[in-house]
């Protein structure tokens, strides 16, 4: 038994005029599509459950949007961007995706997780190491620093997009390497 949540009512009454036809079909081919689904808000928009995230809905200013939580897995193309209720697949169209993503969900396929390989050391420019030489305890400091630390710091001054701000930073970075801190000194605890 479908389960609605008055908020997604409230959700979809407060939507522009638009919008609201567009949400309402979306809404109408999940239960369809998906009996069992029950309907909550995540992230602030309605979002429709089925053994774990099925899809979601939001409205903007000038569109809506349907997105499938494993739209990657899914075989028929989905289109998401809806500027008038014209602009929609049928009602058994959406049915179809909604069974399309139920059945991943049902299965237990999950989307393979990216691969994070270790990063590669990032050089340090020529300019902040000049500068650190010029202060032995900013040295020091720098040269006791992890990889990441050490990082975080080149990062940070070479991301810059001006070089008066790149100048700055890496006259912050040696007075904070000289005190002994690293870039987000702040917080750590």
């Amino acid at each position: 038994m479908a389960t609605r949540d008055p908020r997604v009512d409230d959700y979809i009454a407060q939507a522009p005029p638009f919008a609201k036809p567009i949400l309402t079909r979306i809404r109408k081919a999940v239960h369809a599509g998906c009996p069992q689904a029950t309907e909550t808000l995540k992230w602030r928009t309605p979002t429709f459950e089925y053994k774990g995230i099925l899809c979601g809905v939001a409205a903007f200013k000038a569109h809506c949007v349907l997105g499938f939580w494993k739209a990657g897995l899914m075989k028929t193309p989905v289109r998401d961007r809806f500027e008038s209720i014209d602009d929609m697949p049928s009602e058994a169209a959406l049915v179809k995706l909604v069974r399309e993503a139920a059945a991943l969900n049902e299965a237990g396929i999950k989307e393979p997780r990216a691969k994070k390989g270790p990063k590669k050391p990032l050089a340090a420019p020529s300019y902040l190491l000049a500068a650190i030489r010029k202060n032995k305890k900013a040295q020091a400091t720098y040269e006791a620093f992890s990889p990441s630390c050490q990082r975080e710091y080149i990062e940070w001054i070479t991301e810059a997009k001006t070089e008066e701000t790149r100048y700055r930073r890496l006259a912050t970075a040696v007075e904070w390497m000289a005190e002994g801190k690293a870039r987000n000194w702040k917080y750590v605890r």
